[in-house]
């Protein structure tokens, strides 16, 4: 077995040093309205996730994922509180790109052009988070079009320059739109899709032919990797995953799979949250599952997998295998 602190990953181009898992905080930013559905993950507790978070670095996570959607800037602004007088200890990185109300508690989509929002928006998320840089800024519109990337990506490169972030990615699941990104020079992320059910070879094959880090969102399918759902599962009302993309692209695929590739997952002690974050791993070496947590318990067990390592790749053969891949 390897020591918690030895698993680490280089963020792609940036050089920047993290753990092999972040924390995706998009659970502790509580309930909030997306477009006509709910954005939010259900209820939450500001104190817990703060001693969440702070439990993370203790365990030697240093990689944070958060978003102004998220809460409508309430899971920045508890980040920012988790991590005040430790900032040096962490890498941050948040996305932007919508119309985040936070008096109502609403996101919806722009409809004019993002361009001139962005350092607006920039400066929001800083002040927010209590930082003067962030680390990794993403693009959070994973349709943006292709067309307008290189003016995206120009003015990226303008906030680097003046000191606002450090290193800038997409959030998008086309391969095309990564490699047109990835043009710029301070880009060294994509973040994507990507789990033991729902692989994703054309974008790993884009991150790893240009140095880029591939952040894995949905690492755990939203949660039907942790083996706590049954098909039939009813959430809050408030809870996001009541949606039916989350049930016809993340749970009934995966449920439907699951009994065949459990018992490789759960090899060596491990439990099924962490079988499912080892595949990542053993994946490709760009991988950075960001797995979300609302509680302490969750943030251990998922700290606890880096304690055991990746999938061999006997084991990997085995799942695609029985995958059919």
């Amino acid at each position: 077995m390897i020591t918690t602190n030895s698993l680490q990953r280089t963020l792609g181009r940036s050089g920047l040093q993290v753990s092999a898992m972040g924390l995706g905080c998009w659970a502790i930013g509580g309930p909030w309205k997306w477009l006509d559905g709910q954005g939010g993950w259900g209820d939450i507790d500001d104190n817990e996730s703060i001693r969440a978070i702070q439990h993370a670095l203790d365990s030697g996570i240093n990689f944070f994922d958060t978003a102004a959607n998220y809460g409508t800037g309430h899971s920045e602004r508890i980040l920012g509180r988790a991590l005040a007088g430790k900032r040096d200890k962490a890498v941050i990185a948040t996305k932007f790109g919508f119309v985040v109300d936070e008096a109502n508690k609403q996101v919806t989509m722009r409809k004019d052009d993002h361009l001139q929002y962005v350092r607006q928006e920039c400066e929001d998320s800083l002040k927010r988070l209590n930082i003067d840089a962030i680390d990794l800024y993403q693009l959070h519109v994973w349709d943006y079009p292709i067309e307008k990337v290189p003016a995206m990506v120009d003015l990226l490169e303008s906030l680097v320059k003046d000191g606002k972030i450090r290193h800038y990615g997409w959030s998008t699941d086309s391969a095309e739109g990564a490699r047109l990104f990835a043009q710029g020079k301070h880009c060294a992320s994509i973040q994507h899709d990507l789990n033991v059910v729902l692989d994703a070879p054309e974008m790993l094959k884009v991150c790893e032919e240009l140095n880029l880090a591939s952040v894995n969102r949905s690492p755990l399918a939203r949660g039907a990797l942790s083996g706590k759902y049954a098909k039939g599962t009813t959430f809050p009302q408030n809870d996001v995953r009541n949606d039916e993309w989350s049930k016809d692209h993340f749970f009934a695929p995966t449920l439907n799979q699951l009994d065949a590739i459990r018992e490789i997952l759960t090899s060596n002690g491990r439990t099924l949250v962490q079988g499912a974050l080892a595949w990542i791993w053993a994946r490709s070496e760009k991988t950075i599952p960001i797995p979300g947590f609302k509680t302490v318990a969750q943030v251990d067990e998922n700290a606890k997998a880096m304690q055991f390592g990746p999938l061999t790749a006997e084991q990997m053969k085995e799942i695609d295998s029985l995958l059919g891949r």
